[in-house]
């Protein structure tokens, strides 16, 4: 009976309590840190708005100290003064203007279907095994193999009118949305699938609420990786066969030796790329506001 009574003691509560309460007391002689006012910080810091434009910013600051004290050969790398002349002079003209807007046509269509495609894709296998055994290793396959190594087989099938170039964009940009929603919808915690069988919830209430929920993070992830591959393919296609664009004008530029007008295209490149990321993150933060990470 006494050996019971001693046993209880040790396995109780109250005596796990204290002697775990005695082991994270501090040492004598010992102030602990946030006792001190000094509480090291372990993340990265508040964030500055907008900064993400310093790097960019100093990047041009460097090119135009550069210029202005005759490090670079205006033949090779026009310089800042002159990228912006040659851009005024475009705009005046039309011909930037009129470029751009094709170009965002292109993009936004493969944009568009890339996006859904994937988007369906990554349902159908990622909440049905048949799905998964039918589509993953295809799809897998396919991202081992660059979109724009296709190009042959889409000229062959499509032509080399807008209809191939929608379509190379298309691709690549399916493929990111597919391989992140559907990691994110694989990834689900089971436990909640457990928890809304035992809530007999429906079909539709489970995708509502456990899916959708659960897949946005994957998605937002595919979405900014499949902008920056509709710019990518954007490049590509557009010096195939292109009338109009901003590669295409670019690729007339090269003909000439123009890099003032070059570099003006890879300025709208480079705009148009980080502005369309930074929408996408706006609306992930505001879709996804319920989550607290460190990228604030």
């Amino acid at each position: 009976m006494t050996e019971m009574l001693s046993n209880a003691r040790l396995e109780s509560p109250v005596a796990t309590t204290a002697g775990a309460t005695s082991r994270l007391k501090p040492a004598k002689g010992t102030v602990p840190q946030a006792a001190r006012g000094t509480r090291r910080r372990l993340g990265p810091g508040r964030s500055v708005p907008f900064g993400r434009l310093i790097g960019p910013g100093l990047l041009i600051a460097v090119w135009w100290a550069a210029s202005a004290f005759g490090y670079l050969d205006p033949r090779i790398l026009s310089g800042p003064g002159t990228v912006l002349s040659t851009a005024a002079d475009l705009v005046s003209t039309g011909r930037l203007q009129d470029n751009v807007l094709v170009s965002l046509q292109r993009a936004g269509l493969g944009l568009f279907f890339g996006v859904a495609a994937g988007v369906i894709l990554a349902v159908a296998a990622g909440l049905n095994r048949t799905g998964e055994y039918l589509l993953d290793g295809t799809l897998q396959v396919k991202r081992a193999i660059p979109s724009l190594a296709m190009l042959p087989l889409l000229i062959l099938w499509l032509g080399i009118g807008e209809q191939m170039k929608v379509t190379v964009i298309a691709l690549g940009v399916a493929v990111n949305m597919y391989i992140n929603t559907y990691a994110s919808l694989t990834g689900i915690d089971s436990r909640y699938v457990e928890l809304a069988e035992g809530l007999d919830l429906s079909r539709w209430q489970f995708i509502r609420k456990v899916v959708v929920p659960g897949s946005l993070p994957g998605f937002f992830v595919g979405l900014r990786l499949g902008v920056t591959a509709s710019w990518l393919g954007l490049i590509v296609v557009e010096q195939i066969n292109a009338t109009q664009g901003i590669g295409y004008m670019m690729f007339q530029a090269q003909q000439y030796a123009q890099s003032d007008v070059i570099i003006v295209g890879l300025v709208a490149y480079g705009i148009f790329g980080f502005a369309s990321d930074a929408a996408v993150r706006a609306i992930e933060r505001r879709v996804l506001s319920w989550r607290r990470t460190l990228a604030g």
